[in-house]
């Protein structure tokens, strides 16, 4: 099996269980709903997890439909696959190291939490270190890579100052005030960083043991 037909291959069941863990996840907030569903909608796509896997989703969905303009193809672009790794190794290495002990899921939602908190960024993790392109990336894209997350903390302090519902207990500014959650912030915004000057590296580390073309996607 050739590596465009590999890579494929491994995309598809990616994507597959990926959008399924977020469609699962999103049927068990409805089902479970104790406030409107409008409200519900909002709060769901309130969560890093959902928005950093739904990433993960589309990443492998673009691999698997192979698009034939491969230089235009955003989703599948080597630097976007490398971004996304540093994404959803947060979401797996937060939950399991400080979420996890806060609540004890049960049924079906065990299973979902298992595959968006841990199996998905264990296969995404080793999609690409074993399969995904690496080019050489630049080190001033850790600042482009970091807007991501950064919006997603500005959206989630204005909302939580409208509504008093935060996401996450280490964002929670009613419970913690804001000079703990602005130091919250910053450790993992470090920890955003260090993942990224590490993936880059290794990145440009096999880029230039196999020459690989910086325009090189698994779109082709």
């Amino acid at each position: 099996m050739d590596q465009h037909r590999t890579a494929r291959v491994t995309a598809i069941i990616g994507a597959l269980l990926t959008w399924t863990a977020v469609i699962l996840q999103f049927s068990l907030s409805l089902q479970h709903r104790i406030r409107p569903v409008p409200e519900v909608v909002v709060q769901f796509f309130s969560y890093y997890t959902i928005l950093t896997n739904i990433l993960v989703a589309c990443c492998f969905t673009a691999v698997a439909v192979r698009h034939t303009s491969i230089q235009r193809h955003f989703l599948s672009n080597a630097g976007v696959l490398a971004a996304t790794t540093v994404y959803i190794i947060v979401v797996g290495s937060i939950y399991n190291l400080l979420l996890r002990a806060l609540w004890t899921p049960t049924g079906v939602q065990v299973l979902v939490d298992e595959l968006l908190h841990t199996f998905i960024p264990l296969y995404y993790v080793v999609f690409w270190l074993a399969i995904a392109p690496k080019v050489r990336l630049r080190w001033h894209y850790v600042f482009l890579w970091l807007l991501y997350p950064l919006g997603y903390f500005l959206f989630t302090l204005i909302r939580g100052a409208y509504s008093g519902l935060y996401p996450y207990p280490f964002i929670d500014v009613t419970e913690l005030g804001w000079p703990r959650v602005i130091v919250n912030s910053g450790l993992i915004a470090g920890v955003f960083v260090m993942l990224s000057l590490l993936i880059i590296l290794f990145s440009n580390i096999r880029s230039r043991n196999h020459g690989s073309d910086p325009s090189q996607s698994l779109s082709a």
